[in-house]
């Protein structure tokens, strides 16, 4: 049986009287890809971020591999790599500069190397010596990829990752995660690409107003238009 490498269990989150999250557990197993859906609101980038040890949960708990985050919040970052909305990097330094920073971080051997792998996997070696904040969005969400493979995290957590990514970028995404599942990492990813997303995905999790409404795995929906259907129900709360 798989080794679940994210657990979260009965999850809490409120900011001022509005609950972000609510009562909310699953598991990601090793070689699982797992799409996170929901309308704006839903908790899904709350969920994330909390998840990436970048926010608190009010309740509940969780564990990435058989580290528990609320204690071992840094020992867990090294098993996550994260892609959110912001890249993290800094503007005026080159991207080489900002991968052998994070690289130094992470106390990786042979940087320069690495570096130079990671940016060839997402298409962007040529670009390795321009200054982060010339480079198109689309190429700097390149680099967040980059970034967020460097250490060879076990998990990978991806909010939106399509956002200002071409076609071609899109399709790079997806071999970069096909891959990920095919070496036994775990893979949890936000989308509002319901047919990109639902194409890649091993289970869909759909929230709403801050709960989990839906766990399905793959033989959940037949088809695009099934598992809209289903997502309709959740958007119009008839669940």
């Amino acid at each position: 049986m798989s080794e679940s490498l994210i657990t979260v269990k009965k999850l809490d989150k409120t900011f001022g009287a509005r609950w972000a999250l609510r009562n909310v557990s699953f598991q990601v197993s090793q070689g699982e890809i797992v799409a996170l859906v929901g309308p704006n609101g839903a908790g899904k980038t709350t969920l994330l971020r909390i998840v990436a040890t970048l926010g608190r949960p009010d309740d509940g708990s969780i564990y990435i591999g058989k580290i528990p985050l609320a204690q071992h919040a840094n020992a867990a970052r090294a098993s996550i790599g994260f892609v959110g909305h912001q890249t993290f990097m800094y503007d005026d330094l080159t991207a080489e500069e900002n991968l052998t920073f994070y690289a130094r971080l992470y106390d990786i051997a042979d940087v320069p190397q690495r570096v130079r792998a990671v940016a060839q996997r997402v298409g962007i070696e040529h670009r390795l010596g321009d200054v982060t904040h010339t480079l198109s969005r689309g190429l700097q969400q390149r680099l967040t990829l980059a970034r967020m493979l460097l250490h060879q995290p076990a998990v990978l957590l991806l909010d939106e990752p399509y956002t200002g990514l071409d076609k071609v970028a899109a399709d790079l995404l997806d071999q970069i995660m096909a891959e990920a599942k095919n070496e036994g990492r775990g893979i949890l990813f936000s989308t509002h690409d319901l047919e990109r997303g639902l194409a890649i995905c091993d289970r869909a999790l759909i929230m709403s107003a801050g709960r989990l409404m839906y766990d399905l795995p793959r033989g959940g929906w037949q088809n695009l238009e099934g598992f809209m259907g289903i997502y309709a129900r959740v958007l119009e709360g008839r669940n």
